[in-house]
């Protein structure tokens, strides 16, 4: 997965919004004005954060060498996933779809 992909698959959700709130290097992705996943613009290697459950917050760490407590986040609901080749994209997918449903359960 690459940033494009990554955009691309955000913005295919439900009224999904794409907004730079943090300056030109985060990209933010929000649905019903709510964050769901974040990532920088200007590293080499794709990283993001998305919300998570705190229990399989714990457990994607635990599993997955890739998955890292959230940077600049509150840690217990969001996690930092390096985009390194380490799990399937699909796997990738479920977690963002995973943050995507968490935050917009929240507004309806």
């Amino acid at each position: 997965m690459d940033i494009e992909s990554l955009r691309h698959y955000c913005l295919s959700k439900p009224d999904v919004e794409e907004t730079l709130p943090f300056g030109p290097d985060t990209l933010v992705f929000k649905v019903s004005g709510k964050i769901f996943l974040l990532t920088g613009l200007d590293s080499e290697q794709l990283s993001f954060n998305v919300k998570c459950d705190p229990d399989k917050a714990i457990e994607l760490r635990e599993e997955f060498p890739c998955v890292l407590p959230g940077y600049h986040m509150n840690k217990k609901h969001w996690n930092t996933v390096v985009v390194d080749g380490s799990v399937a994209t699909k796997q990738v997918k479920e977690w963002i779809d995973h943050s995507y449903d968490l935050v917009s359960k929240k507004k309806k």
